[in-house]
């Protein structure tokens, strides 16, 4: 059995290496004319479905679904952890409307990847999770990393299954592609990855298209145009499905037009800028404690009875809002002199006055506003802002609360940003809690290629961040020397670095 580092080189090796790669790979694994394997049938799934990015740790039984993949034009990302590389896949998914793959060895590696699992399941973001189990005729028998993989995952994703046959594949594919957006777990024995079968007996599932935009009843769209009038408290909340959905230029229609306050969630910002007069953020508490109307109620009559419900896709509901405003004579615009308008506008002030103090507080260490006052200032204007960490959360959580995203989402982000919009900048704000759950992907997103790891990065300093000894060898005499005086130092913990050649290989197994 190979290494995972070992198998990191593997995806990467140049063609004139001594070392299997993708093409000696191919050639190595060529069938009889006409067949094809089990990792091909699913890379090209993949690939029919739209697929252009895969996230994981390769490994037995998946090595082979990365290569595949890779030779199906699927970028591969190999991350430092499943947690990590499932967290980047959900992140394609809240970006794109299409899913990601997290690629995971079986066991284990599928229990790690169970965090970004159940945080895309609670955000309804699209991705797919392919993972390796044990081989189907040693199930039952103590197989290496045996585990009850699809119940296991079921809970925490829409669709769980594994394929009966090879020919299914394509349709199970298909299947985590189709309908609400969420999770799937796709369970691949690990038998099944070399084993083939005719390809014309496999047939390709067509394109899913994106879920249909659903509209709201017309009648409950008058009636909440209706309350709307007469609110005398009204305020529009931007969540999450609002971004997904891509609603800005409606949502800035009803907005803006109509001149109502708005209250951006966290993962809502951007979809009206922040800096707009319009937001009241500054006085979050009070807008949510005392408004009379939510636009944008992400689930109905959850908390408290909903006047009217208005299911439906957020762009083409809140398009339906703007067009009955409009059927309307005279165009609807809110009172700016009203008492919910000054009692907004007050609260806004007042909590600036006391924000601006302590911005202007720069007494070392730093307190949290200052320290994100000076951030914001130098921020890009269309930038990708990951932001995560207590303090963060004790202001705005998301949906689930989870930390250690950033790192993660900032990869997804980074990598989307460099083959669709390579002038944006990608800025990951993290606490210090957050940023251990994550903080060895920083190696992933320094390293190129993304497939290998770095065969220059020096381990030996992160210790030294932490009051640690470090040491960095290459010889054998320099390992001797730098292992004894490690033993010798009773009071300081020690990382000793060493670089052994890539291209060294195991005996013959």
């Amino acid at each position: 059995m190979w290494s995972h580092d070992h198998l990191t080189r593997i995806l990467a090796r140049p063609p004139d290496s001594k070392l299997p790669n993708i093409e000696v790979y191919r050639q190595k694994n060529q069938t009889k004319m006409g067949d094809i394997d089990g990792a091909h049938i699913l890379a090209k799934a993949l690939k029919e479905q739209g697929i252009e990015y895969m996230f994981g740790i390769v490994g037995i039984p998946v090595i082979e679904v990365a290569m595949a993949a890779q030779q199906e034009g699927i970028k591969y990302i190999g991350m430092r952890n499943e947690q990590a590389a499932s967290y980047a896949a959900s992140a394609i998914g809240y970006m794109t409307g299409r899913p990601a793959v997290c690629l995971v060895v079986s066991g284990p590696g599928l229990v790690h990847a169970l965090a970004g699992m159940s945080n895309a399941m609670e955000n309804c973001w699209p991705m797919i999770v392919i993972g390796g189990s044990c081989e189907a005729n040693f199930e039952g028998m103590g197989g290496f990393q045996e585990y009850p993989q699809v119940e296991i995952a079921r809970p925490y994703c829409k669709f769980s299954a594994r394929p009966s046959r090879l020919e299914r594949i394509p349709f199970y594919v298909e299947k985590s592609t189709y309908g609400r957006p969420g999770p799937c777990y796709i369970d691949l024995a690990g038998n099944m990855v070399l084993q083939t079968v005719n390809e014309e007996s496999v047939r390709p599932a067509p394109l899913c298209p994106l879920p249909a935009k659903v509209y709201a009843d017309p009648d409950n769209i008058k009636e909440a145009v209706d309350l709307l009038y007469y609110a005398d408290k009204p305020l529009v909340i931007i969540g999450k499905g609002a971004a997904y959905s891509k609603a800005e230029d409606s949502i800035k229609d009803l907005v803006i037009g109509s001149r109502l306050p708005f209250l951006p969630t966290p993962m809502g910002k951007g979809v009206i800028p922040d800096d707009h007069e319009l937001c009241i953020s500054p006085a979050r508490s009070r807008a949510l404690q005392e408004a009379s109307v939510d636009i944008q109620a992400e689930e109905m009559h959850n908390n408290v009875k909903s006047a009217v419900s208005l299911v439906g896709d957020v762009d083409a509901v809140v398009s339906q809002m703007n067009a009955e405003l409009k059927r309307r004579p005279g165009q609807f615009v809110f009172n700016p002199k009203s008492a919910w308008w000054k009692s907004l506008r007050e609260k806004v002030e007042q909590n600036q006055v006391t924000v601006q103090k302590m911005i202007e507080n720069k007494t070392v260490p730093l307190n949290y506003y200052a320290a994100y006052q000076e951030i914001k200032n130098l921020l890009p204007k269309d930038a990708i802002i990951v932001s995560e960490g207590a303090n963060t959360m004790d202001i705005n959580a998301g949906s689930f609360g989870t930390m250690g995203v950033g790192l993660g989402f900032a990869v997804a982000a980074g990598a989307w940003c460099r083959d669709h919009a390579p002038e944006k900048r990608v800025i990951s704000i993290q606490g210090d809690s957050a940023f251990g759950f994550s903080g060895m992907e920083i190696e992933t997103i320094c390293r190129s290629p993304p497939t290998s790891l770095m065969a220059s990065a020096r381990y030996e300093k992160m210790i030294e961040a932490f009051g640690g000894k470090g040491y960095f060898v290459r010889t054998a005499e320099e390992l001797k020397h730098s292992f004894s005086t490690a033993l010798q130092n009773k009071d300081q913990v020690s990382i000793i670095n060493v670089a052994i050649n890539p291209m060294s290989q195991r005996k013959p197994q």
